[in-house]
């Protein structure tokens, strides 16, 4: 599979939630129903959004321990 990285400046907090958004979704268009919902890129979107808020408050002192606790949790794997 070939693909090209594209690289976006990401500003704001904003910017960064609409890139994954757009990324995901261009990523993954099996995922996208036929009325444009997708439950999948939903849930991805929002679990990430918490570990971010997670690492952004300083629950953890390890990001990467919080990152894995987060999507352990979360049922990802």
């Amino acid at each position: 599979m070939n693909s090209i990285a594209m690289v976006h400046q990401i500003h704001t907090y904003t910017d960064l939630r609409r890139q994954i958004h757009e990324d995901l979704r261009s990523q993954h268009p099996e995922w996208i129903q036929p009325n444009g919902e997708s439950p999948l890129c939903d849930s991805y979107e929002a679990r990430l959004m918490k570990t971010l808020q997670r690492l952004n408050h300083g629950e953890r002192s390890n990001s990467f321990d919080a990152i894995a606790t987060t999507w352990s949790n979360d049922g990802a794997g």
